[in-house]
């Protein structure tokens, strides 16, 4: 009967363990800075891991005010590549941890 329990708590200590290296691999990854550029790099935006908006450059070159659009084109594909990146990151690091788990 003894032995059950000494598993248990085995177990709860592995479990007690990845949830400290899951909270630290995602502390890690919020500070974390991901650019994303539009085509010829015209517009960059810069996220941190938990999506947070740090910094948009454009270059003056592609300012146009006949054209607004073209520069909203370039924002938003700026902004969405920089946000894939933290996507595809977040899932390399974070889901090691989500693997044979149920539910995951």
């Amino acid at each position: 009967m003894m032995r059950g329990m000494g598993n248990m708590q085995g177990m709860m200590k592995q479990v007690q363990k990845m949830q400290k290296d899951m909270e630290k691999a995602q502390a890690e990854l919020n500070v974390r800075e991901f650019v994303g550029a539009s085509t010829n790099d015209l517009v960059t935006a810069t996220f941190t891991g938990d999506r947070k908006m740090k910094d948009i450059a454009i270059k003056e070159d592609v300012v146009d005010p006949e054209d607004v659009e073209m520069l909203q084109d370039l924002v938003i594909m700026a902004v969405n590549d920089a946000l894939t990146k933290v996507e595809k990151e977040t899932e390399a690091t974070m889901g090691k941890y989500a693997k044979g788990m149920p539910g995951f």
